[in-house]
């Protein structure tokens, strides 16, 4: 069998080793979901007249304002479920188990790779249960089959870059609390982007980091896909963001993984 063949079967063992975990724990599954739920909740049935007249600009209110913050709620489920794999790295780090599979004879990439699979594949099914609620709520993109697809296409690659960003995280932090705290300005930037609000709405200072943050151009571009809106140059913008996320958050991780153990 081939170096190849032994590093695929190895990171198939560690995705069924992660997808029982999560089977055994799925509290964390269940807030990656619940959480942007009640935010879409919320802020539709709360707050959406008032926002969607005022200021998406539109008449109607409600169905309207749900059409906009649609996207941003699925952004703030991704950036839950990077906060849930930082959590499963650093369990699996201060638990010492990382230090016992490196004295393994298994493929050392399949360790990490066992984490990302499992949570790209989570992560999609959370995007697709809130996409559905949303759905049953009154949500109407116009998008056609090839719209659907590019839509599935940044989703799986924004959320696979940010999975390895927490992977990094995950293995810097000293214990499970700081790695369930350093994902959480990731939570925080559709609000600080143009996910519930437009970024003109925004004081100079706000608009001009809401505009230059990664998050934005991925969210106006899910919306000009799903709603037929205007992308300009955010659909470069947000495979460029998600490239250099991943890519940054790739060597970090592996340079960590790599390291000599702490004595």
């Amino acid at each position: 069998m081939s170096t190849v063949s032994y590093a695929l079967q190895d990171s198939a063992t560690m995705l069924r080793r992660n997808l029982r975990r999560t089977l055994r724990y799925p509290a964390a599954a269940a807030a990656t979901i619940g959480v942007p739920l009640v935010l879409l909740l919320l802020f539709v049935y709360v707050f959406g007249d008032t926002m969607g007249a005022g200021l998406v600009g539109v008449s109607g209110g409600r169905a309207q304002y749900l059409n906009y913050v649609t996207p941003g709620i699925v952004l703030i489920a991704v950036a839950g479920a990077a906060q849930g794999t930082a959590i499963a790295v650093a369990m699996d780090m201060s638990e010492g188990i990382v230090a016992r599979f490196r004295t393994m004879a298994i493929a050392r990439v399949s360790v990490l790779t066992g984490h990302v699979v499992g949570s790209l594949i989570q992560t999609m099914v959370a995007i697709a249960v809130v996409i559905g609620v949303a759905l049953l709520l009154g949500f109407g993109p116009s998008a056609g089959p090839l719209e659907w697809i590019a839509v599935l296409g940044l989703l799986a690659t924004i959320t696979f870059a940010l999975i390895w960003l927490a992977v990094a995280l995950g293995m810097v932090s000293k214990s499970v609390e700081t790695a369930s705290n350093l994902p959480l300005p990731l939570i925080l930037l559709p609000f600080l982007g143009s996910g519930f609000v437009p970024t003109g709405s925004m004081p100079a200072g706000m608009r001009w980091f809401a505009e230059h943050q990664p998050f934005t151009p991925v969210i106006e571009t899910l919306r000009g896909l799903l709603m037929g809106t205007p992308i300009g140059d955010n659909g470069v913008l947000a495979v460029a963001w998600s490239v250099g996320i991943g890519l940054a958050g790739y060597v970090w991780a592996k340079r960590l993984f790599n390291r000599d153990p702490t004595p």
